[in-house]
């Protein structure tokens, strides 16, 4: 532990330039909810096990965590959030019902990372275990959890390459600041942790996103309604997800399939409902005919293009589609989910940026359960190719289906390690 006058002057300073920036925060769209309780601590009350879920992502991981965690002893737990969709995810997810009944759970808003008021904080909670889920390396609350005795875990970690780099230049500071235990998502993110912070534990573990997966069966109204408006006999290709900045690309590709294989439905779903009228501006001035999927009240007598206008439908629409372009993913957008339709049985094809769902594993792509191409022109041919030799749905659901249950685990080993720490 750092005790040294660079620390404390860090410090100092690091506090200064929080309070400083406090009333722009105040005013920030994403952090104005709850803003009172993010600069105080006296709302706090004691607990065992501290969670830190930052946004909707890790929310999702640390309620698959909880409704999971079976105690022998009564705990008390603390999960915190820093966004309001991640606050809406937990209280909707974590609900007496769900929880195990030796856990006493509350959920918080969580501090902003200002020297004094974190101090306050972990001394009120005084936890015995800390749970950083992910990326989650702020600097005053790892230094007051040290000087707390406080087990520290970061779990389903990841550090990307942009990150690590940076972490890397002030390695110095960090090394002081090791995490008891580092349980990496992947080799590389293992090795990555292991340069950062010197002395910690770490190890790997199955990606828990990957039973985040929702495998439940569709709404059946939904998929009645989806199937009263569709030809059978005509294959359904969807493009899924479409980001702005690839729109034009989307043209390129709804061109060169329609031109080669005109006997098809081609839904385009894109991912922001509000660019819904950019499309409709687009495909009229291609001299494309389409169909608004809420204008859309009985079968489609012909080939055509639909454009998906509606909420809550995409997932259902996979289970009907021969082809899935995956978006996001022909820009350096992150990426959309490519499993959910993958083990719906459609050939799923995404272009070669996916950052955001890196923790697949190139296995999705070696296996074939992904196709994986690097400009529009190979995907619109994967696409046709498709449409033209379907091959077998079943064969293909089940490979995906295999892929994603081997790569589960991910929660029961987290639960593990942090019951470890109370010897039950």
């Amino acid at each position: 532990m750092i005790k040294n006058a660079f620390i404390l002057n860090f410090f100092k300073l690091y506090n200064m330039l929080w309070r400083v920036s406090l009333p722009f925060l105040k005013k920030n769209r994403r952090l104005r909810s709850g803003f009172e309780k993010r600069i105080d601590s006296s709302h706090h009350t004691k607990a065992d096990i501290w969670i830190q879920a930052a946004s909707a992502g890790e929310a999702y991981l640390a309620a698959n965590i909880l409704q999971r965690l079976s105690p022998k002893t009564n705990l008390k737990i603390l999960v915190t959030t820093t966004t309001s969709q991640g606050m809406d995810i937990l209280r909707a997810r974590l609900t007496e019902k769900i929880i195990h009944k030796s856990i006493d759970l509350k959920i918080e808003w969580f501090p902003f990372d200002m020297p004094d008021t974190i101090e306050k904080t972990i001394k009120i909670i005084n936890p015995r275990v800390m749970v950083l889920l992910e990326t989650e390396i702020w600097p005053a609350l790892l230094y007051f959890l040290k000087l707390n005795k406080t087990q520290i875990f970061i779990i389903n970690a990841r550090l990307s390459k942009n990150s690590y780099t940076h972490y890397l230049k002030t390695k110095f500071f960090w090394r002081h600041l090791s995490p008891d235990t580092i349980l990496a998502t992947s080799d590389q993110d293992a090795q990555r942790y292991e340069q950062v912070f010197e002395g910690a534990m770490v190890n790997t573990m199955p990606n828990i996103k990957f039973e985040a997966i929702d495998t439940d069966e569709d709404d059946v109204n939904t998929l009645k309604q989806i199937k009263k408006i569709l030809p059978q006999t005509l294959p359904l290709t969807i493009l899924a997800s479409v980001r702005k900045q690839e729109e034009k690309e989307m043209v390129h590709i709804l061109n060169n399939i329609l031109k080669i294989v005109p006997n098809q439905v081609v839904a385009i779903f894109p991912r922001h409902i509000h660019r819904v009228k950019a499309w409709e501006k687009r495909l009229t001035s291609q001299n494309l005919n389409f169909h608004l999927r809420s204008k859309i009240n009985s079968c489609l007598k012909n080939p055509g293009i639909i454009l998906w206008d509606t909420f809550g439908e995409l997932k259902t629409a996979y289970g009907l589609a021969a082809v899935v372009f995956v978006g996001g993913s022909l820009k350096p957008l992150g990426g959309q989910n490519f499993i959910e339709p993958a083990i719906q049985g459609a050939v799923i094809v995404t272009g070669p940026y996916y950052d955001d769902f890196a923790w697949a594993t190139n296995d999705i792509f070696k296996k074939g359960i992904v196709i994986k191409k690097n400009h529009w022109k190979a995907v619109a041919r994967t696409i046709t190719q498709t449409l033209e030799k379907p091959g077998n749905r079943s064969d293909r659901k089940r490979l995906a289906l295999e892929y994603l249950q081997s790569n589960q685990g991910g929660t029961r080993q987290a639960c593990h390690e942090i019951l470890k720490a109370f010897d039950v």
